[in-house]
């Protein structure tokens, strides 16, 4: 599997710091940006590019999104097909985002959370598969299924 990475400056030292526990972890990781801390950059972009990269593979990749309050990572990757992002704020959470509802993008609030607290969170959202019970499933459909006029 393939870990995408995203986040713009307010993200970016917490995004480096998941970056290495990752890679020393032994995943596969492609970083998407920022490659430098650039205070006038602008979190959609990053966004957008980890989103469109794990639709494309949404069965081999997952993706990891940072910025200071996560909302708005979260908010733009949900705005794609077959993107189920969670703002993340426990180990217990996103465990059960994974179990229920087969979350593939994780967004990370680097103005609230530390290092530590990121690496378990990204830990247990990485070694959590979805259960498939039928009413998660049943449930997921639901989510497909909607047609919402823009």
């Amino acid at each position: 599997m393939i870990i995408y990475l995203g986040a713009d400056h307010r993200g970016f030292n917490l995004k480096e710091g998941v970056k290495a526990y990752l890679t020393q972890s032994g995943y596969q990781v492609n970083d998407l940006g920022a490659a430098t801390l650039a205070p006038e950059d602008d979190y959609p972009d990053y966004a957008s590019a980890v989103a469109q990269k794990v639709r494309a593979d949404f069965l081999g990749s997952r993706g990891v999104l940072f910025c200071g309050s996560g909302a708005g990572m979260d908010i733009v990757a949900n705005r794609y097909p077959l993107i189920r992002s969670v703002l993340a704020i426990s180990p217990d959470q996103v465990m059960a985002s994974r179990t229920d509802d087969d979350t593939n993008i994780l967004a990370l609030a680097a103005d609230f959370i530390d290092l530590e607290t990121a690496k378990k969170i990204v830990s247990v959202w990485l070694q959590t598969d979805f259960d498939g019970e039928e009413r998660h499933r049943r449930r997921l459909e639901k989510i497909r299924s909607l047609k919402i006029e823009s």
